[in-house]
């Protein structure tokens, strides 16, 4: 086996280049994919908080009701 003394292991630039790039598009599209789930999840409670405020004055309602009918 025959070792070469000028040879020398390692990453050259270019490789380390390409593999920072490879990472930076794969972060992109995972900040890309975790913001849509998080304007999905603020819809979702937007719409749940209006639904809550509309049967709680639906509530509120009947038991005015129930109050002015002596109950």
């Amino acid at each position: 086996m025959i070792k070469c003394k000028s040879c020398k292991t390692g990453f050259t630039l270019i490789e380390m280049v390409l593999v920072i790039a490879i990472i930076i598009i794969l972060a992109s599209v995972f900040v890309i994919g975790v913001s849509t789930y998080i304007n999905r999840a603020n819809q979702v409670s937007s719409n749940v908080s209006s639904q809550n405020q509309d049967f709680e004055s639906k509530n509120n309602d009947i038991n005015d009701n129930f109050v002015s009918l002596g109950y």
